[in-house]
């Protein structure tokens, strides 16, 4: 009777020392998973400054990831930046390394600033390209489609016009001279009878025959920097522009609607100036590539008098309408006389594409 008295309290302590064991057991395990997430937290904490140029996703699946955020490279200098033409400050600090003001009637220059030197103007091209079209009388109601030819292998930019849209001619010509829509203007020179070799020589020939001597284009666009120009030549290029009421139309147009298959495009004036009540202007081109910077030509009404605005090689985005607007404030607030003229230039050589 007390062996099995016996037997049953051994029985018994055993699995008290089992159940202690096993408590023992699980909670070195809920502590180890303590110190675990402890370290985790810790190691998190101790990264983040060396996660801080990193960026946290959250996938669908709840997933947070860390990508790195990458910085663009700055732009290449401009030519002019390179030419040195920025060194140079003038009366009205303007940001554009390129400037002149004509009074289109007189001739007379208000302003100048390098304004012989020969730089890539970029969609300021269109505005020749828009010449030789309208003059050429084409019928602007026939349909060219936009083709792979007209894709941009220059520098790659972007269209929203698709291959196989299908335009007429009088549409395209509105989208090149009022958006900068480069597909538009390519495939105006590409479909021009004789093709865009004959297109191209009759560009240039147009510059001879205005006496723009230090003119020469490549293409219809303005993305090959090829295409240069000198401040000089493209008032006299905007004066003859401004003549054809096509160019006018179409240059100061503030918007304009396409219809492309089920879908309608709405394209809108590269220069924000036409919108502007304060701004009477008459014909605008604005150009941009990182070899010509930002360029802007217009023809505007200022204080009772017709003027030429010319800005190339301007370093900002907004620089450029910011130049136009010195120039207006500066013209509003001085007296019509040959005193408001100032001429600032420099001997600079014209510069190779």
């Amino acid at each position: 009777m007390r062996k099995q008295i016996l037997n049953r309290l051994l029985k018994a302590a055993g699995l008290l020392t089992l159940f202690a064991a096993l408590a023992t057991l699980g909670g070195n395990a809920q502590a180890a998973k303590r110190d675990v997430k402890k370290h985790q937290v810790t190691k998190s904490a101790s990264s983040k400054k060396a996660l801080s140029s990193r960026k946290t996703v959250r996938f669908a699946s709840g997933v947070k990831r860390k990508s790195v955020i990458r910085v663009a490279a700055p732009p290449p200098p401009s030519f002019g930046q390179i030419a040195g033409l920025h060194g140079l400050q003038d009366a009205l600090e303007l940001k554009s390394s390129v400037a002149l003001v004509i009074d289109q009637d007189t001739r007379e220059v208000l302003f100048r600033k390098n304004d012989h030197a020969v730089l890539p103007i970029a969609s300021l091209t269109k505005l020749m390209t828009g010449v030789i079209v309208s003059g050429a009388k084409l019928p602007m109601e026939e349909v060219i489609t936009v083709t792979q030819d007209d894709v941009d292998t220059e520098k790659g930019s972007r269209s929203r016009l698709k291959v196989g849209t299908a335009l007429t001619r009088g549409e395209l010509l509105h989208l090149a001279l009022m958006s900068s829509e480069n597909r538009a203007a390519h495939a105006l020179g590409r479909t021009y009878p004789g093709g865009m070799a004959t297109f191209v020589s009759l560009m240039n020939a147009k510059a001879k025959l205005l006496g723009m001597n230090d003119t020469s284009y490549v293409e219809p666009t303005g993305l090959s920097s090829r295409n240069q120009s000198s401040a000089q030549d493209l008032a006299t290029l905007v004066n003859a522009a401004y003549a054809d009421p096509v160019l006018r139309e179409l240059t100061t147009s503030p918007g304009y609607q396409v219809a492309v298959g089920s879908r309608t495009l709405q394209y809108n004036n590269t220069n924000r100036l036409v919108k502007n009540p304060e701004w009477d202007i008459g014909l605008q081109k604005t150009g941009y590539i990182n070899e010509a910077g930002q360029c802007l030509v217009m023809q505007t009404k200022i204080a009772g008098r017709k003027l030429i605005m010319v800005f190339l090689d301007s370093a900002g985005k907004l620089s450029r309408l910011g130049d136009a607007e010195r120039v207006r404030r500066w013209v509003e607030s001085s007296p019509v006389t040959g005193e408001r003229k100032v001429n600032i230039s420099t001997a600079v050589k014209p510069v190779s594409g």
